[in-house]
């Protein structure tokens, strides 16, 4: 009998390495995309980027915040490939090549001139890393997801695929916590110059830990049976898009207001506090890391939670969250007061976990086997593209022409109209059977 067929059993070693394998993968991951996204915010306009503009004007920073939703374009396309070439050369090398990919390009960031060194180059090679970044990205999530809930009890799928859901608000915990690390012990100058490359490098360290992690999830029993699995529910692009249309659109829309609201949260806040708002930076790296670690508390919840009460119900409590939430919020964050500020990330980290925790369930259950690796990962590509790519930039450019913060929280605001009317559209999911028909 399939473990998806079972609705109690006790976790096992071998189920323990699967979501160990799909926190740690995703966690390292993400921190490479963090550590991008933060210092995108805090140094690439000044030294990229500056040539467009005066090194602190909105040109520069805008330009900034647009490499980092270039590499969201190149997500499906990953996802495409990793599908393709998964069948071909296995599970285990396709994970493998991501994550290395992906450590790559973020320790060739580490070593890169700046403009000052290397002209116009800079700024070209420095988006080409970060495309790669994106690609890399699109080929990791899905695999994570359903090797998650592929393999847990029915009546706890939700809990489950909340594993590589946390992997997003860990990678920016470790992320913000080497940043700050960073900035207390040196000089904004010297940080400037050279200490922003340190998590950079970094990354390869992480990488190597991953790959060890990696591996020997791949040795197990229950890899080898995903691997078939996978194979199996491999498909062309034109039998996912035949019978399943409905579904793809659905999933992007119901990631679109989280994926943008999460933005604020890993790019956008540090950026407006210290810059606009000329909070320290410190101070913000901090805040932004207990909200990080409200995220992921919430996350857990909203996975075990979407199991009691059904996935949909979850998703529109955590998006009924945001809606309400969003102008008190940036109100808090503009008092510049620490506490006002830290309270309205945590209280956020509410309506950003119900609105992620139980998605690798949901998305699972939404499509049937045989189209259901495509499927997962090209919905949650397109979502982030028409959510959180361009977040950052939106906001900025929000910020800059309304002189309003409450412009970037009506913006957030119509975005999660736009998922929770998605997510009630979905006919509850729990209990769905995974298996082949």
């Amino acid at each position: 009998m399939s473990n998806t067929a079972i609705t109690a059993k006790r976790m096992s070693g071998a189920d323990r390495k699967v979501l160990a394998g799909t926190l740690v993968g995703t966690t390292i991951e993400w921190y490479d995309f963090f550590i991008y996204a933060q210092a995108a915010g805090l140094v690439f306009a000044q030294l990229y980027f500056a040539p467009l503009g005066p090194a602190d004007s909105p040109v520069a920073q805008l330009f900034s915040w647009a490499s980092v939703g270039i590499s969201f374009l190149f997500r499906p396309l990953g996802a495409i490939v990793a599908g393709h070439l998964g069948d071909r050369v296995g599970r285990k090398a396709m994970l493998v090549l991501t994550l290395i990919m992906m450590g790559a390009s973020t320790a060739l960031i580490g070593v890169l001139p700046t403009y000052l060194q290397i002209g116009v180059w800079a700024p070209l090679l420095l988006t080409l890393l970060r495309v790669l970044q994106g690609f890399s990205a699109g080929g990791e999530w899905g695999g994570a997801a359903l090797m998650a809930v592929e393999h847990a009890p029915t009546a706890k799928r939700g809990i489950w695929g909340s594993y590589p859901q946390i992997g997003v608000p860990v990678g920016l915990v470790l992320a913000s916590s080497v940043i700050f690390i960073l900035n207390a012990t040196m000089g904004k100058e010297q940080y400037l110059a050279w200490g922003w490359r340190i998590p950079f490098l970094i990354s390869v360290v992480l990488i190597a830990i991953g790959y060890v992690i990696r591996r020997a999830v791949a040795e197990s029993p229950v890899f080898t049976e995903l691997a078939k699995r996978r194979r199996e529910s491999s498909a062309p692009l034109v039998q996912l898009f035949r019978g399943n249309t409905k579904q793809v659109i659905l999933t992007a829309l119901i990631f679109i207001g989280n994926n943008a609201v999460g933005y604020l949260l890993i790019a956008f806040f540090s950026s407006y506090a210290t810059k606009t708002l000329k909070m320290q930076t410190g101070t913000v790296l901090v805040i932004v890391m207990v909200g990080a670690l409200s995220w992921l508390a919430f996350s857990m919840y909203g996975g075990s939670l979407s199991d009691r009460i059904g996935r949909v119900r979850t998703f529109q409590i955590g998006y009924l969250a945001l809606i309400v939430w969003m102008i008190p919020m940036f109100l808090l964050i503009d008092t510049t007061n620490v506490w006002l500020f830290l309270l309205a990330v945590v209280v956020m980290g509410f309506g950003l976990g119900l609105s992620y925790g139980p998605m690798s369930a949901l998305y699972a259950e939404m499509f049937p086997v045989q189209v259901r690796y495509s499927g997962v990962s090209i919905g949650y590509a397109l979502g982030a593209i028409l959510g959180g790519a361009f977040a950052p930039l939106l906001s900025q450019w929000l910020l800059d022409t309304t002189k309003w913060s409450g412009s970037i929280a009506l913006y957030m605001i119509g975005l999660c109209v736009i998922s929770i009317i998605g997510v009630s559209l979905v006919k509850e999911t729990r209990g769905a059977s995974l298996s082949v028909e």
